[in-house]
């Protein structure tokens, strides 16, 4: 029997040796070499990883959200100068600059200690090992949840909303959560959800609004945005076109600009940006190569 058990306790060793062998490690000292990372899940495990070429757009690029833009780097300020400050929900239309103005942060405050740990949805059940990791050190780190949102039937919601609010074991002071969603209350919403329900013969108001309400609810700040209109979207590509130094006649640049949106549907400072890629590359192109017809329309 002593035989046997003692041939158990190896295997379980040696088990336990492969399987740190293949756990990805989180290795701390990527804080002191890096601004900005990516927290994922790989084998179930928790991994950090720095990028070493955070998107670089700056507040200058930023058009018609000067509003959200005033709230969100002021809530910032206050987060890095360790006051009260709030968890920030940006929410609206796809392509109005809500992703572009967290990551704007960075560039802006990165000196003053601020980090930004980019982390999925499928891991947000590594949250509390990404508090844990960061707690007590002197950086300021946010956690950025791109383009979150949640299914009816999916529950990883819960985890974030435990360090948002509500969990026994608070969030470190060091740690903000900035989210962006196309969706006001982070899960989809039902005509049947606001209407109210029988339980035991009794009528009884629906508890799914309630349920959807309280995650967006724990954010403190939230910043909502609208669809620009025409003149927004060109005084965007107005502002594009200032900083990139292309020169095109304003009446020109308007014409192209408005065909541009009218083709792809959108007024968006997205669109405005991929045109602005797609006139300046054109240009660019023409000036390399004089001797070749221009395909400008």
């Amino acid at each position: 029997m002593k035989d046997i058990l003692k041939e158990l306790q190896r295997l379980n060793s040696s088990v336990r040796r492969l399987a740190d062998r293949f756990a990805p490690a989180v290795d701390t000292g990527v804080f002191d070499r890096f601004h900005a990372f990516r927290a994922s899940s790989e084998n179930s495990m928790l991994t950090i990883r720095g990028i070493s070429h955070p998107d670089a757009i700056t507040f200058s690029e930023l058009r018609g959200i000067d509003d959200v833009l005033a709230g969100l780097r002021m809530n910032t300020l206050q987060f890095l100068k360790g006051l009260p400050c709030n968890n920030v929900l940006l929410y609206g239309p796809r392509g109005t600059g809500k992703s572009s103005a967290t990551k704007a942060l960075l560039g802006a405050y990165r000196r003053r200690g601020l980090r930004m740990i980019e982390v999925q949805r499928d891991s947000l059940i590594h949250i509390m090992e990404v508090a844990e990791l960061i707690r007590g050190r002197q950086e300021r780190f946010i956690v950025f949840c791109d383009d979150l949102s949640f299914e009816e039937d999916e529950k990883s919601y819960r985890r974030i909303k435990t360090v948002l609010e509500g969990g026994l074991e608070v969030r470190p002071e060091n740690m903000l959560i900035y989210a962006t969603s196309n969706r006001r209350h982070l899960m989809p919403e039902k005509t049947g959800d606001n209407l109210p329900e029988m339980v035991d013969g009794e009528l009884q108001p629906a508890e799914t609004v309630e349920e959807k309400l309280s995650l967006s609810d724990r954010f403190g700040l939230r910043l909502g945005m609208q669809h620009f209109d025409m003149e927004t979207f060109l005084d965007i590509i107005s502002n594009y076109a200032a900083l990139r130094k292309i020169r095109i006649a304003s009446g020109e640049l308007r014409k192209h600009a408005v065909r541009w949106a009218l083709d792809h549907g959108s007024f968006s400072g997205r669109t405005a940006r991929q045109f602005i890629d797609d006139l300046e590359g054109r240009l660019r192109l023409k000036k390399s190569s004089p001797g070749r017809r221009s395909t400008e329309s």
